[in-house]
């Protein structure tokens, strides 16, 4: 395993995230997810490899993500050991402090999350969309305030127009407050429109990406036409529009990384995985994992060093298409 600091910060992590999305009772949020008997084996192999940067939502599974995760630190390793994130926003309940940005919902669902995972500080603390319907100082002074108590150590955000990171920002460095040190963004070879202004702004800030869909949901995971698994089928096929977010023309740069797999005999989502590993903003990639597999391809991607005839045939296909913010 190799560790990295969080963008500019002081926050080591390991460069493969551990991501909570497929970890949950099955059927409280979707069927795919792995109930606690179920992800004890995956979550132990994650302690093995060394993948110390585990990330979760209050959303995922609505809280038994969190209660999973929780209680697999203290089974497995030790709190001080992990680095434990999670995310707010969505809904959680139909009252006031259930969803969105504002101070009563930051405050509400921060102590939720603290009292899911078992612990008494989240590490990073991540608004998981942009709210247009609370003023960002409003926003931006709340999660200072979960910091400053003692809740929070670092705060970060996620899937947001590169405009509104700056906005959040903004405010909290005119007014003195704690600003981010990570953007939590779509990021994979299918999907690179980050490159266009979040990626420079994100540079010019000293914050990290950590990229979720870094395989862009399965795709390229294996050859084209191949079934994919229920996740790929059910979750992130559209946009927040109702557009495919993966066209025919896609195939190409699948093929392309199914060929550099068998060339090097590595699993096609090394190759993949090592593709976004290798741009500089990039810190950590998040593998949402449901086998032991998953986890060992994406650390077999810290070892693969991809040429530049290799990186000229995985970029040369892309089509451009619009940014995905659910």
């Amino acid at each position: 395993m190799e560790y990295t600091r969080l963008g500019n910060s002081g926050l080591k992590v390991s460069r493969i995230t551990l991501g909570g999305m497929s970890i949950g009772e099955p059927g409280t949020m979707w069927g795919w997810s792995l109930g606690e008997d179920a992800a004890q084996p995956l979550l132990r192999r994650a302690v093995e490899l060394g993948i110390t940067f585990w990330d979760t939502a209050n959303a995922y599974a609505y809280g038994s993500s969190e209660q999973i995760l929780g209680r697999a630190v203290k089974k497995y390793t030790t709190r001080e050991k992990i680095v434990l994130a999670t995310k707010l926003y969505w809904p959680m309940h139909d009252g006031p402090g259930g969803s969105g940005l504002s101070r009563k919902a930051i405050f509400e669902q921060t102590d939720a999350s603290l009292a899911q995972l078992g612990t008494d500080y989240i590490d990073l603390l991540q608004i998981h969309r942009f709210d247009p319907e609370v003023p960002v100082e409003e926003t931006m002074q709340a999660l200072h305030d979960v910091v400053t108590s003692g809740r929070v150590r670092y705060i970060g955000a996620s899937s947001m127009y590169a405009w509104q990171f700056a906005k959040l920002q903004t405010a909290a460095q005119l007014n003195g407050w704690t600003r981010f040190i990570s953007m939590q963004d779509q990021y994979n070879l299918a999907q690179r429109e980050e490159e266009r202004e979040m990626f420079g702004l994100l540079a010019d800030q000293g914050v990290a990406s950590m990229p979720w869909s870094p395989l862009a949901a399965g795709l390229l995971a294996r050859p084209w036409g191949q079934a994919g698994t229920t996740r790929s089928q059910e979750n992130f096929t559209v946009d927040q529009h109702g557009r495919p977010i993966f066209l025919d023309s896609d195939k190409a740069i699948v093929d392309a990384v199914e060929q550099i797999a068998k060339q090097r005999g590595v699993a096609m989502a090394s190759v993949a995985l090592a593709w976004v590993l290798r741009n500089p903003v990039v810190s950590t990639v998040i593998a949402g994992a449901t086998k032991d597999t998953h986890l060992t391809d994406a650390v077999a991607a810290l070892d693969i060093t991809l040429t530049d005839d290799e990186v000229n045939a995985l970029e040369s296909p892309y089509t451009p298409r619009e940014p995905t913010y659910f």
